[in-house]
């Protein structure tokens, strides 16, 4: 296949469903051969799971693709699906991981198995297979990853404690991985999207479900994924046919003085202050550090 992709191999997680289906097959358009991952919790009367499935759409369209069902909270799925697509292809360039799970339940009912499932597939998980193939990519020179997130870790969101703190987490976790690898060609960048699927459709608007549609994001994730492509540790936020950039943002300093305590009113006025000053943005922690020690001074 030809492409802005062709020669490219990517892996894609949670690639059976939903975005991540939508993902792999527009990667696959594009020309990338594709490793499918997407645990079998439900199977056909042959035996066979989401992944495969997604697989045999490719295939058809004259792609490459294998499948894989390895759980993401499981270690030994990040190596597996870096030695898949490097023992079938013998290359990696292409990260998305997309797998996730909500498991919606109010914050004072919380159980620690729930809130624990949540954080072990979606920030353990995306974790170890980026770091899996981050190691491959660095030694190679390029390569490009893509978290998915939500916009429920930007915000926050009622009834997914577990999932907002989740998603919070990925993005702060993009945009370390996009410092670091910066230098050796590996690009990372989070996106947000917002599209009808499985985990969303309960809530959807149904006025908005056609053009949500989670195909429509996917060109979004084939730019990232561009071989060509110099964007690196931003977050976006896309739905439909559009999209929005999100940022970390710090308003202007402001001094309390000597004072040993303040009182609520006090606070208030200096958040109000800030706020009305200067926004900055950073790429990463220690630079925002270093901007307010400046100000101290």
């Amino acid at each position: 296949m030809t492409g802005t992709l062709a020669g490219q191999v990517a892996v894609v997680t949670g690639g059976g469903k939903g975005l991540g289906r939508a993902f792999a097959l527009h990667l696959a358009a594009l020309g990338a051969s594709v490793v499918v991952n997407n645990r079998n919790r439900v199977v056909d009367a042959d035996g066979r799971g989401a992944a495969d499935h997604v697989v045999d759409e490719i295939i058809a369209a004259d792609g490459q693709a294998v499948a894989d069902y390895g759980d993401v909270a499981d270690p030994a799925t990040a190596d597996a699906l870096v030695d898949i697509a490097m023992s079938t292809w013998g290359r990696l360039d292409v990260l998305v991981t997309s797998a996730a799970v909500s498991s919606p339940q109010m914050f004072h009912n919380t159980s620690a198995d729930n809130f624990a499932q949540v954080m072990n597939i979606n920030v353990t998980g995306t974790a170890l297979v980026a770091s899996a193939a981050m190691r491959v990519m660095r030694e190679a020179g390029h390569g490009r990853i893509i978290m998915v997130a939500s916009t429920a870790g930007l915000h926050g969101e009622p009834t997914v404690s577990a999932y907002a703190a989740s998603k919070g987490a990925v993005i702060a976790l993009g945009r370390t991985v996009a410092a670091e690898g910066a230098r050796r060609g590996v690009l990372t960048n989070i996106l947000l999207p917002y599209a009808t699927t499985q985990m969303t459709e309960a809530g959807m608007d149904p006025r908005l479900a056609d053009s949500m549609r989670a195909e429509l994001v996917a060109p979004v994730v084939g730019a990232l994924a561009d071989p060509a492509s110099t964007i690196n540790g931003q977050v976006i936020v896309a739905a439909g046919t559009g999209l929005r950039v999100a940022d970390a943002i710090e308003g202007g300093t402001v001094s309390f003085g000597d004072a040993e305590q303040l009182s609520g009113t006090e606070l208030a006025t200096l958040i109000a202050q800030s706020r009305a000053g200067d926004q900055h943005t950073y790429a990463h922690a220690q630079e925002a550090f270093q901007a307010f020690a400046a100000d101290r001074v």
